[in-house]
């Protein structure tokens, strides 16, 4: 008996249940621990834009699952639920929280926004092959700007550093085959990642004085849903005219 099933035989379930960033790590998603008027929320990277906008560097091991609300909806049924509402949010370039209730609970009437949503899903064709088939090719697209930007920028002897040892950026840097060579060193502020390296290119990961120190000419924002929080933290680059990048959904020089 699973601890979720002893909960519930002990008489402990829950009225409001919350789970943001979580589902795409479950391999079996259910929820067995909700009252019988209780709400649980779930708060995801949305299918929809992870395609459309081409943020490839979302997939990676940790990632069982990549959501639609035409999934959650079919995975939520299965489980006893039913979707009342849900809100689309720019957290990782574009995510929705969705909030269920038992199905055989009708204290909360259906939003408007779940059909919404839902009509946006078919009519962008999410149930079609052909939705996915350029997915590769806009992938290999970023990873060749971004290749050819490192390679111009290394032979003008410009420097290139990174920013944030986070999985978005070390997907990115694998896929394109990146290394020391064009990226001298990522900052992290983290200390329990300074002094390591970025798993499989074995870029060195320092704290962020290392950019003070070297002064590069280009700082590559790695967390590139964070980038306006990230360019405010690092404003002094300019002293000596230096400028952010970002590689996804596309290269971008920041000035």
């Amino acid at each position: 008996m699973s601890q979720a099933h002893q909960l519930v035989a002990q008489g402990k379930q829950a009225d409001l249940m919350a789970a943001y960033n979580v589902l795409a790590h479950v391999t079996a998603i259910n929820v067995i621990l909700l009252k019988p008027h209780g709400v649980v929320t779930f708060e995801f990277p949305h299918l929809l834009q992870l395609v459309q906008n081409n943020h490839y560097d979302t997939i990676y091991h940790e990632h069982f699952s990549y959501l639609s609300l035409i999934a959650l909806k079919h995975i939520f049924a299965a489980n006893g639920l039913s979707v009342f509402d849900v809100e689309p949010l720019p957290t990782h370039g574009g995510s929705l929280r969705v909030f269920a209730q038992r199905r055989d609970s009708s204290h909360h009437a259906t939003t408007e926004r779940v059909q919404n949503i839902l009509k946006q899903e078919m009519q962008a064709g999410l149930l079609e092959t052909s939705f996915y088939q350029h997915f590769q090719s806009a992938a290999d697209r970023v990873k060749d700007d971004f290749l050819r930007f490192l390679l111009t920028a290394k032979e003008q002897d410009k420097t290139v550093v990174g920013y944030g040892a986070a999985a978005k950026g070390n997907t990115l840097l694998n896929y394109a085959g990146i290394r020391s060579d064009l990226i001298a060193f990522v900052c992290d502020r983290n200390p329990a990642k300074q002094g390591k390296y970025l798993p499989g290119n074995r870029i060195a990961i320092v704290d962020e004085s290392q950019i003070k120190a070297a002064h590069p000419d280009y700082v590559v924002i790695l967390p590139w849903n964070i980038k306006s929080e990230i360019m405010s933290q690092l404003a002094y680059i300019r002293e000596w005219e230096g400028q952010f990048v970002t590689a996804v959904p596309h290269l971008e020089v920041l000035k």
